[in-house]
């Protein structure tokens, strides 16, 4: 958990696991705090404001270090590339406050649990525990080992006898006491934030009422010596003994220790497959309680959230769990804290558009200290000298441009919100725009979710015999296969129906058996499971069986890849395992003579037909105890099998999947497949859905594990297509020593376990194969997030589409995951899709980048008004003058503001382009349009503001108020006007009116019209302007608005717009003016700066290359005359032409973080994956 340096002074809390951090020890200064309050206070709260989002500069000047056992503050950092900080206040529990009597005597525990913190945490004779909370978790210092320790569950240190004996009675009284000060109440509590945290609020309500009803459950515990006791599910403690009746909402983690249940995980994982949980076995041996059930100890803990919908009481008495971890420590504690405090996100246009920021900030420091030149050389007061130079400098960052990024989010959320795709993370809707990878899952995502039958191939003598095909209706004839496919399952009877996993429940209809609830009389055995049995249907084949007991239940996991169950057949006393799973990996406890020599070549006929093929095996068990059967382990059942036969299931593509994936190809979007399925199935699926291209080669890679003498290595096979006939469409993959032919495409396909070792062994040449893998097959849930991991790692945008549990680290892991489900509220993944087909990854890409490009105009368009404004407010602060109030409101309100409200709402364009919009704001092109359009500004309005001077009726009107009024009489148009104008004669300086703010304002109002037009770009990824209609309108009132106040000569308007009338002939000029400067910035845009052929030539031409890793390697390896490597094999050892090694492999302290832990952030820690 945590490792102290040598000093005390830092350490690392929650070592190893995605949420680690740094921890450093500081001890508070009065009176350095002192000297900080005072400063906060004569710089009017702008250092409290710093401190605010700099914590540790508050620490670092108010504290000094210490070490973290003396410390009363303390200042943690993210291990992450972004090295975050946060402060916490360490603070002191007192357990005197208890009314119960607590030993004050060192060498006396406070609680039975030798494992427990809580015995070290407690300073005795005080009686009281140093604390600190992190992100909802609450931490205790321990002092034996000098570090901080989790509180609120049950250590991993205990082994299956200690959660048995230490736990199987119950807590006392006394101990519960003790742990619910310590570990705090078993809630998960949402603050719905205060009204003025507006942008924040729907989301707390949201969550406040998604966990509301967790912290109110009544629940029935056993409290030692004193029996049941009902109480509210917030006095929860780890270590109770929680009793299970019947239907309820669990209200923490909990492992089973005396029953079995069904439970209903769909809340967590967006699957609503029901999931049989069952007890931990009671062995004697001291191992940690998960690492002796391997992968499988999910199968014993029931999560916080999810459903009991079936409880099967043992023969000793009621369903019994240990409560295993409460409030935020569980899986649904971890979910929400997922949602309130997410990975952050690093993407370079939030970098850039803070860069920039500080850039025009940069520019309003300069016209800030040029108002203060200018004013100060006139002798202005010091007052008005400052707010002039105030007011300069706030003109080049308009308020509203750190939202402009966002707006086009907004609008492309509602609009897939009517496509029922929902998302809880809208900043991620920008990034959608930059995707060039999507990884796809295959079953239930490209494939049909459900399977239909084609056949069994079941053995005998060693050999496989005839087909028994399912289209011809017959049920599976009785024998040892049929057994096996009746009982190896995980269904449920449920209200009067069969519930479970499609394949379970397809696989058992295939039989023609019927399954019955419960306690039947021909039912032996009285064990956890004896709740199920199965009897043959009146459409099953004639059995000499009267029925099936199933009487223990070993779980499918999908690391393990396979399930087994101990059942028995009515009138035969002795006991019967079958097996299900994988192929290969079933194949492995069998005893070799069973299985048939041809097994390879039989599994390849189908697999490579894209059939998804089950292998099904069994063994007579010998008992003496029937009790014992519960106290067997997996490893002794699964073992020494005889080999029965094959189970071919059809897997159909999905109608909408060759379609989309030709879209994405069509766009150059490379799409990868992830699958936990057989790699010749997933290589099938992919060239049969054309994501893999007709005439590609694919190459499998093939790597193993160093053994005694061997070291690691890794094969490469070349697989050969051939045609067996045109009546016939399947396609078969022959692997053969032919090379790749010249100028043909190639694709890596591989399964999960050559993944790990080319992680462990080859990682060096990870990449490479990376860069064109299509397939990777038998992929566990952490192989899936690493593989996403490893795909950023080459500067890949990656989309990550699946509808599984075992998809929930990836989809969290990629920049954009979206989860096919069915379910109301999916939070495994940032997008959701009601729509359970792949349609839904082409409709988020385009309005990921529709809302890219409309941010970046947004932010264009709103930086140039800023530009603009400034460039103009500079000109007329050269004769101490500005802009009027109602000339801001005008140009702020009705022009900018509704002009950037509407600009995003144009709609994605319907076809999605070859190549991604800009994805940096500091590119070359939005840098040049932004400086070009500048300096035609600049250009035009220095013109004008030169060109009024040298008029005939100009003059200067704050200094010669006589010859204004003279000239006035000259030119206007209106005599009514010249009386109005008389009593403005005594003007004074600093004033608005004036013939260069009259000359420079609409100009400067065409060129913020013309910039939002020329801005608002629509195809190739937005819909054309004019199908905005709202914005369109807009436009052409505001330039009608403005032409309007141009030339009219109403006495009210110019009076309340402080402007003086001009000849028609100059207004008329300034209209020409504005409408040439629009037709230069038009052209420049579109023509020079927006064309997509003239920077690629001047790229090819300059040599100016992409810098993505996985460019640099493909033209790398295009260069290779050597790759890719055919039919042969390579070696992890010293050596050259062509043998690999990973030296950081071999030593430890040398590897990268990310390199040592499969997975990186997305670790095996994590509930996504716990689950």
């Amino acid at each position: 958990m945590e490792k102290s340096k040598t000093d005390g002074h830092q350490a690392v809390l929650n070592e190893g696991e995605e949420n680690e951090l740094e921890v450093f020890g500081y001890q508070t200064q009065n009176l350095r705090r002192a000297l900080c309050l005072v400063t906060a206070i004569l710089t009017l709260g702008a250092v409290q404001l710093m401190f605010y989002w700099r914590p540790e500069w508050w620490v670092w000047t108010s504290c000094i270090p210490c070490p973290l056992q003396e410390a009363d503050i303390v200042l943690l950092r993210t291990t992450d590339e972004f090295r975050r900080y946060m402060r916490k206040k360490v603070f002191c529990l007192h357990l005197s406050t208890l009314k119960i009597p607590i030993s004050k005597n060192p060498g006396e525990p406070l609680v039975a649990d030798h494992h427990s913190v809580i015995n070290q945490a407690v300073m005795k004779p005080e009686l009281k525990l140093r604390c600190i909370q992190v992100q909802k978790i609450r931490y205790v210092w321990d002092f034996l080992k000098k570090r901080f320790q989790k509180v609120g569950l049950l250590e991993d240190s205990n082994s299956c006898f200690d959660i048995h004996h230490t736990f199987g009675l119950g807590l006392t009284s006394e101990e519960q006491e003790v742990r619910r000060l310590v570990c705090g109440p078993n809630a998960i509590e949402v603050e719905i934030q205060p009204i003025w945290k507006l942008l924040v609020k729907q989301q707390s309500v949201k969550l406040h009422k998604l966990v509301e009803d967790h912290n109110k459950v009544q629940v029935t515990i056993t409290v030692r010596d004193k029996g049941l006791q009902e109480l509210e599910s917030r006095l929860l403690v780890p270590g109770d003994i929680l009793i299970l009746p019947g239907k309820i909402s669990l209200p923490c983690d909990a492992v089973l220790i005396d029953g079995s249940c069904v439970v209903n995980e769909g809340m967590l994982t967006g699957e609503s497959i029901p999931v049989t949980k069952t007890p931990l076995p009671q062995t004697e041996n001291t191992m940690p309680w998960k690492s002796h059930s391997l992968e499988d100890y999910r199968k014993h803990v029931l999560f916080c959230g999810t459903e009991v919908i079936q409880v099967k009481p043992s023969g000793q008495g009621p369903v019994r769990a240990v409560v295993l971890q409460t409030g935020y420590n569980t899986a649904k504690g971890d979910l929400v804290r997922s949602i309130l405090y997410p990975r952050p996100l690093n993407f370079k246009l939030y970098n850039d558009a803070f860069k920039f920021m500080v850039f025009l900030a940069c520019i309003g420091v300069v016209g800030f200290f040029y108002a203060l030149g200018v004013y100060l050389y006139h002798e202005v007061p010091p007052r008005e000298t400052v707010t002039m130079a105030l007011i300069l400098l706030t003109a080049t960052v308009p308020p509203v441009l750190p939202a402009a990024l966002t707006i086009g989010n907004v609008y492309a959320q509602k609009r897939l919100k009517k496509k029922k795709i929902f998302c809880i993370s809208p900043q991620r809707i920008n990034m959608c725009g930059q995707i060039n990878l999507v990884c796809f899952d295959k079953t239930g995502t490209l494939t049909e979710d459900g399977l239909d039958l084609w056949g069994t191939v079941p053995t005998a003598g060693n050999c496989f015999q005839a087909v028994h095909s399912f289209a011809s209706g017959e049920a599976v004839p009785w024998g040892p296969l049929c057994a096996a496919m009746a009982s190896c399952h995980s269904l449920i009877l449920l209200d009067g129906t069969i519930q479970g996993d499609p394949l379970d429940l397809k696989m058992f209809e295939g039989t023609g058996w019927n399954m019955e609830d419960g306690q039947v009389a021909s039912c032996k055995y009285s064990t956890a499971d004896s709740g199920t049995v199965i009897k043959p249907g009146p459409n099953a084949s004639q059995s000499p069986v009267d029925s099936i007991t199933i009487l223990r239940q070993f779980p499918f996991s999908s690391g393990l890849q396979r399930m087994s169950v101990i059942a028995q057949l009515a009138g035969d006393l002795r006991l019967h395992v079958y097996m299900k799973g994988a192929p290969e990996m079933v194949a492995r406890f069998c005893s070799s003579e069973t299985v048939p020599k041809n097994f390879p070549q039989e599994l390849r006929n189908y697999t490579v037909q894209g059939f998804r093929v089950i292998a099904l095996a069994h063994k007579t068990l010998k008992m003496e105890k029937v009790s014992d059967v519960e106290r067997l382990a997996r490893e002794k059942v699964e073992s020494e099998l005889a080999f029965l036969g094959l189970l071919i299931m059809e897997n159909r593509l999905k109608n909408e999947t060759r379609p989309v994936l030709q879209e994405l190809s069509e766009a150059r979007i490379r799409t990868v497949m992830v699958t936990g399925d057989n790699l010749q199935t997933a290589i099938t699926v992919a060239k049969n859905s054309e994501m893999i291209p007709v005439g590609s080669q694919v190459i499998i890679v093939e790597a193993n594990e160093p053994g005694d003498l061997v070291p690691a290595s890794v094969t490469w096979q070349l697989v050969g297509t051939q045609e067996p006939g045109s009546e016939k469409k399947d396609t078969y993959i022959d692997i053969g020593n032919s090379s790749v032919p010249c100028g043909k495409g190639y694709h890596f396909a591989m399964s999960g376990k050559s993944y790990q070792v080319l992680f462990h062994h080859f990682y060096s040449m990870l990449p490479q194969i990376l860069v064109n893998g299509t397939v990777f097959a038998r992929m566990s849930p952490g192989q899936k997030s690493s593989l996403v991991e490893e795909f950023q790692k080459l500067n890949y945008y990656v989309g990550m589409c699946g509808d599984g549990a075992n998809d929930c680290g990836a989809l969290k892991m990629a920049h954009a995951g979206i989860s096919l489900s069915e379910q109301e509220a999916s939070v495994a993944s940032p997008f959701t899709s009601k729509v359970a087909n792949i349609e839904c990854v082409p409709h988020l890409i385009r309005e990921g980048r529709a809302a890219l490009v409309s941010s970046f105009g947004v932010f264009k368009y709103l930086t140039m008004y800023g530009i603009i404004q400034f460039i103009g407010t500079s000109l007329l602060y050269w004769q101490l003058q500005l802009f009027g109030n109602y000339q801001y409101l005008l140009q702020d309100v009705a022009i900018t503001l509704m002009v950037s409200l509407t600009m995003s709402i144009n709609h994605a364009y319907p076809k999605l382009a070859p190549y991604r919009p800009a994805g940096q704001l500091l590119s070359p092109q939005l840098l040049l349009s932004v400086f070009m359009n500048s300096c035609f500004t600049c250009i035009v309005l220095v013109c004008t503001f030169l060109s009024v001077k040298q008029q005939p009726w100009y003059c200067e009107v704050y200094k010669y108020s006589e010859c204004f009024l003279v000239n006035q009489s000259n030119f206007s148009t209106n005599m009514g006007l010249e009386r109005n104008w008389t009593g403005n004669a005594t003007l004074v300086p600093a004033s608005v009116l004036s013939f260069e703010g009259t000359t420079l304002w609409p100009i400067v109002t065409f060129n913020c019209i013309s910039a939002a037009f020329i801005f608002s770009k629509g195809k190739p990824f937005r819909k054309p302007i004019y199908t905005n209609y709202l914005f369109s309108l807009l436009l052409t009132s505001a330039v009608g608005l403005t032409v309007f106040i141009l030339f009219s000569d109403f006495q009210d308007i110019y009076r309340r717009m402080e402007f003086i009338p001009t000849t028609t002939s100059w207004r008329i000029s300034i209209l020409v003016a504005a409408f040439v400067q629009f037709c230069v910035a038009f052209f420049v845009e579109d023509a020079i700066l927006q064309n997509r052929e003239l920077w690629l030539f001047i790229k090819k031409e300059f040599g100016f290359y992409s810098k993505s890793q996985y460019r640099i390697l493909q033209r790398k390896l295009a260069e290779d005359s050597t790759w890719p490597p055919t039919n042969r094999t390579d070696y992890a050892v010293n050596g050259k032409n062509g043998l690999y090694i990973n030296r950081a492999y071999e030593s430890p302290e040398q590897v990268p973080k990310g390199k040592l832990k499969l997975g990186g952030q997305a670790s095996e820690q994590h509930f996504w994956t716990r689950l």
